[in-house]
Formats: structure tokens, C-alpha cells, sequence
């Protein structure tokens, strides 16, 4: 399990987990929306523009 803390949200990876890739993304502890990184969709939850930002710059730099 992997976490990144950005833009005061935490982004949480798990090795061996299940398909699709995917990232929950929490905030004041509760999770806000879970992101399907393969189809780039979300799979529970709205993005705001703040979330897809900032998922963006993580898989640029190769964090998720």
C-alpha cells in the first residue's frame, strides 16, 4: 500500500489489487471518489477539477 498526501487529499495505492487500476482518493478522512486510472473515469464519486489535476501530475511523475 502506497500513500501520496496532495492538495490536502491522500491518494491510496494497493499492490495486487484488483483490476482495474485504480485509486481510492480521500479527504477529511473520508473517501471522496474513486478513480479508474486505465479508462481514466470514475468509478465512484465526481472529480473536481482540483482531484483530476492533481491525479494528472501524480501519473505524469510516474507516482500512480
Amino acid at each position: 500500500m502506497g500513500k501520496i498526501r496532495r492538495g490536502g487529499y491522500v491518494f491510496i495505492t494497493y499492490k495486487g489489487d484488483h483490476d482495474p487500476p485504480h485509486v481510492p482518493i480521500y479527504g477529511d478522512g473520508k473517501m471522496v471518489l474513486k478513480w479508474n486510472l486505465k479508462d481514466w473515469v470514475p468509478m465512484k464519486g465526481e472529480a473536481s477539477r482540483k482531484i483530476l489535476k492533481l491525479l494528472e501530475e501524480l501519473v505524469k511523475k510516474g507516482e500512480l
